[in-house]
């Protein structure tokens, strides 16, 4: 009897739940500092935003109920709660970088309610730049430009309509860039199940197949035949 193939598996990009009970956010102090922006190894192109450098502080804005256990911070960093964090690791799980303590000079209540009785410890991290790479073939994205580079494949990107990642390509992380769309966060299955056991706070998850984003609306790309599965 044939043994049963696996099924592929399943992706999800990571957003702050914006205008959720949890919705946080973090400004920056001034001076920030910042360190040269990540380039690919190979072609030599840019492929993310500069790096946040010490000292790591700043305000939170709250625009939920309570403070969140993830919030997006300066450029690709964001942080993380002490709880988020310690849950990490005693699972095993991969692909942050980082874990930097952040001194969070004050809150700013942005809706009415009472101020936080205490504010939890944030650390700062960063996702790796995983070797998951998109699969234009079988996404349906928008570039303004062909992928010219085998490795990072970095292009402008127009619009996204559902994407997939190449067959093979993931080495196992539970966090990272996509190579092709490094602008995104993506997190495996067996993270999506840690946020949800651990009642983790202020983080969306929607499958990379139904992903959409298109603030220009210039809709699908021409050839709309190629659905990801």
């Amino acid at each position: 009897m044939a043994s049963e193939v696996p099924p592929p598996p399943r992706f999800f990009v990571l957003t702050d739940d914006m205008l959720g009970p949890h919705d946080t956010k973090f400004d920056s102090a001034e001076p920030v500092s910042t360190g040269e922006a990540p380039r690919c190894p190979q072609c030599g192109a840019i492929i993310g935003m500069r790096t946040w450098l010490p000292p790591y502080r700043g305000e939170l804005e709250l625009h939920g109920k309570d403070l969140g256990d993830f919030v997006e911070a300066s450029g690709y960093d964001f942080l993380i709660s002490v709880r988020f964090e310690e849950a990490f690791r005693a699972e095993g799980l991969t692909g942050l970088l980082g874990f930097h303590p952040v001194e969070v000079l004050r809150v700013r209540r942005k809706r009415k309610g009472p101020q936080p009785s205490t504010v939890p410890p944030y650390l700062a991290v960063t996702a790796s730049f995983g070797r998951g790479a998109v699969d234009d073939v079988r996404s349906r994205i928008r570039r303004d430009e062909p992928v010219k580079c085998p490795e990072c494949r970095n292009s402008g990107v127009d619009a996204i309509y559902g994407f997939t990642l190449e067959p093979g390509t993931w080495q196992g992380e539970d966090l990272f860039r996509p190579r092709g769309l490094q602008g995104r966060l993506l997190v495996s299955e067996r993270f999506a199940e840690f946020i949800q056991r651990h009642e983790l706070t202020n983080m969306k998850l929607i499958p990379s197949e139904e992903f959409t984003w298109d603030p220009l609306r210039k809709g699908p790309p021409a050839d709309t035949s190629v659905v990801p599965t």
